[in-house]
């Protein structure tokens, strides 16, 4: 069974007419609008892909059991197609014209940078999955919370592999010419100075370039032991791989989830360019060292079995997705109320709340709510049932 945004359309009516008279005398419940933003579409669309089917899982499953205190949840979907300026316009409509309740996404940090102000403006209640740790301050952004980790978390980890699990004394830092690698390309290169690393070569790479073996070879060259990658663009993850393998070069290469992506291993050239590739993982959705899941993980992949496809994605992406749902829907149960204030009021004394992707704690100064003890790196191409295999290394 496939979940689509039409099929949480025909729930929603079918438990709202079952509580209508033949007159329809009785009025529905109002929905709870919830304004879903991923890339569904262009280069930068695996995310977005992977993430709707957290959300829709999560809507229906909600809805199939009676909605919140009666009322549904209605997911009103906008491809941004990885746009910023689609994101903009995806917003404005949301906050000003559909009045959305929460909004969550977009699924990229260059559009989020974007639209984080706009549901500031309109004080929408907004669940932010993008990295980027500028998009989270409680002072400009009241109404903006963060429930998976940001780049700074997701930097440490990678650095902490490579520097001191790895050992490597000289890298190269490689990310994608959008908002987002700009800005993590910057950090990476940042943190392994600070930490005595040597960046023997840094480049941001346009996600449409079709030859990216001159930056390998110019990495190499400058005697790099290991390649950060942040690139969230599977076609470019690929081509890096392709060209690494091509030069015969079995270089570390070690980063952003996305090279963890089914999408990728069908664009690689040989299975074999998928070797000694390393991604931010989370131990929520990592196999221990007798191959066993964390059981509230394992509770959902068997829930989802046959309902929700993982072969070709990471768990951590529906998750997470799958969380963000759940926190909307908490709130409103929590405080009897879809009003702002009250979903803003309640996600600011959050703690320790049981999501399947993490426990996620919010304070009114403290909206990065991810534990960063959480964030792993784990190997690319051990993906089963969407959970991955920790990095060599890891106790």
């Amino acid at each position: 069974m496939f979940l689509t945004r039409r099929g949480v359309f025909r729930g929603s009516l079918g438990a709202a007419g079952a509580g209508l008279t033949a007159r329809r005398a009785a009025a529905a419940p109002e929905p709870i609008r919830l304004g879903w933003l991923p890339a569904l579409t262009g280069a930068n669309s695996a995310s977005g892909i992977a993430d709707t089917r957290g959300v829709m899982y999560a809507a229906n499953k909600i809805n199939a059991a009676g909605g919140i205190g009666g009322r549904m949840i209605e997911v009103i979907t906008r491809d941004t197609q990885g746009d910023p300026a689609k994101a903009v316009n995806a917003a404005v409509e949301m906050a000003s014209n559909l009045k959305v309740h929460a909004a969550l996404g977009p699924t990229n940090s260059g559009e989020t940078l974007a639209t984080t102000p706009i549901f500031a403006r309109f004080k929408v209640p907004s669940l932010v999955v993008g990295t980027v740790d500028t998009l989270i301050d409680p002072g400009k952004y009241p109404n903006a919370f963060r429930y998976t980790p940001n780049n700074t978390q997701w930097d440490d980890a990678n650095r902490h592999y490579i520097a001191d699990i790895r050992k490597a004394k000289k890298v190269a830092v490689l990310g994608d010419n959008t908002g987002y690698g700009t800005t993590a390309v910057g950090v990476s290169v940042g943190s392994f100075r600070k930490a005595g690393v040597e960046v023997v070569y840094d480049a941001m790479i346009d996600i449409n370039a079709t030859d990216v073996t001159p930056y390998l070879l110019r990495a190499r060259d400058g005697g790099a032991e290991a390649i950060a990658c942040w690139a969230n663009n599977t076609g470019l993850d690929a081509r890096i791989m392709n060209a690494r393998g091509r030069i015969g070069w079995d270089v570390v290469l070690s980063g952003h989830p996305t090279m963890g992506s089914g999408d990728v291993a069908r664009l690689l050239e040989k299975p074999q360019y998928w070797d000694k590739v390393y991604v931010v993982g989370y131990r929520s959705c990592s196999y221990d060292a007798s191959g066993k899941l964390p059981a509230r993980t394992q509770a959902f992949v068997d829930e989802v079995k046959g309902k929700i496809e993982l072969t070709d994605i990471a768990l951590w992406w529906v998750t997470c997705a799958y969380d963000g749902v759940m926190l909307v829907a908490d709130a409103v149960a929590k405080t009897g109320s879809s009003d702002a204030d009250a979903i803003i009021g309640h996600w600011n004394h959050l703690t320790n709340w049981p999501g399947v992707f993490g426990d996620i704690t919010f304070t009114p100064e403290r909206h990065n709510g991810y534990p960063t003890e959480e964030v792993v790196m784990s190997v690319a191409n051990s993906a089963r049932d969407g959970c991955f295999t920790l990095a060599p290394g890891y106790a």
